[in-house]
């Protein structure tokens, strides 16, 4: 039977790695074709090397528009056109407020937030041209709820979903749907920032276990399937939305 992404050609920021790979190997497994786009040059073409020809590696700096733009172009070569674009490329950092200089604010908000406004804004001419598609953006529960030591971060990640819902709304005519992912407490080496600063992974699981209805952290594949979901056909009917899968906590 075909697969869920069957004849899909996707393009995934930050894929090397953590939840973005996990998306990349659901992707390809339910049929579709993906490019795999990462800084991370050896864990990315190890990547493609498991997943074989439905696979191809552009490594982009996500935080220049030049590369964007041409990632987004090399990307459409390979494949033939862009049916689903995947902003996945993110950083993690956790200071005091007091700690946090500009220049650190300035980047955070260039990997988390700059880069998927560029590569919306260079992917929706592929999109048109292909009469729709879906950009699934990686937010968190941070930016729906905030927390101590996470003030760039969490506002990072807010600024994602207000991004996605005026995409949404801007796009849907065109029928391309936008949507954002909003993953909580995940089994990822991503939060390890936050881990060291909770005083390693013994305190941090039993944070995990005090305030997560389900007691446990969520799998990169877990929210990969989410990510899965929101790229198919089956989700055609949603749009502007910003999902929460973080094992019951409170939003």
């Amino acid at each position: 039977m075909p697969g869920r992404m069957a004849g899909k050609n996707v393009l995934i920021t930050g894929a090397a790695t953590g939840i973005g790979r996990a998306a990349a190997e659901l992707m390809v497994a339910e049929g579709g074709r993906v490019v795999i786009a990462d800084i991370n040059e050896e864990a990315a073409r190890g990547l493609v090397s498991t997943l074989g020809t439905a696979a191809h590696f552009v490594r982009c700096d996500v935080t220049r528009e030049t590369e964007i733009e041409a990632l987004l172009g090399e990307a459409v070569a390979r494949l033939g056109r862009l049916d689903v674009l995947v902003n996945n490329a993110g950083m993690i950092t956790h200071k005091a407020v007091t700690d946090i200089d500009v220049d650190l604010w300035d980047r955070v908000f260039a990997v988390n937030t700059r880069s998927a406004f560029l590569a919306a804004k260079h992917a929706v001419p592929h999109l048109r041209a292909a009469g729709g598609g879906s950009i699934v953006n990686m937010s968190s529960m941070a930016g729906l709820r905030g927390a101590a030591g996470l003030s760039v971060y969490s506002a990072s990640k807010a600024a994602i979903n207000g991004l996605t819902v005026s995409l949404a709304l801007e796009l849907a005519p065109e029928r391309i749907r936008v949507n954002a992912v909003c993953p909580g407490w995940v089994d990822t080496p991503f939060n390890q920032p936050v881990i060291d600063f909770l005083g390693g992974v013994e305190e941090t699981a039993k944070l995990v276990k005090a305030s997560i209805p389900l007691e446990r952290q969520g799998t990169v594949r877990e929210v990969a399937g989410l990510v899965l979901y929101l790229a198919s056909d089956e989700s055609a009917f949603i749009t502007a939305q910003a999902i929460s899968i973080n094992g019951g906590a409170y939003n």
